[in-house]
């Protein structure tokens, strides 16, 4: 019984923990960019930062899915180019990847 609520009270420090340096990085990259002026320049970079880290994160990953990755990940960039609205962009992506598995892809 000891054993297993020190392992929750980790488990709940491990999760404060990364909570803290969460915010810690937010608050402090928008301390950060008030400090500098948003040259043009900087503000198309920081409009760029979402499709980069998609592209980063999610492709590779996608790629080694299979046929179900790639028609999920074309699906999301799709309703995304079209309708700016994420959740409904993950929504339609799941449901195709979804499809395409039940196909037997």
């Amino acid at each position: 019984m000891g054993r297993d609520l020190l392992q929750a009270d980790g488990a709940y420090l491990a999760i404060a923990a990364m909570m803290i340096v969460t915010i810690a990085t937010r608050v402090g990259g928008y301390w950060l960019l008030g400090r500098f002026p948003l040259t043009p320049m900087v503000r198309r970079g920081l409009e760029s930062l979402p499709a980069a880290i998609f592209a980063a994160s999610i492709v590779p990953l996608a790629l080694r899915a299979g046929p179900a990755g790639w028609v999920g990940v074309f699906c999301v960039a799709g309703v995304m180019l079209f309708s700016r609205h994420e959740i409904l962009a993950l929504a339609a992506g799941l449901v195709a990847a979804a499809a395409v598995r039940m196909l037997g892809f």
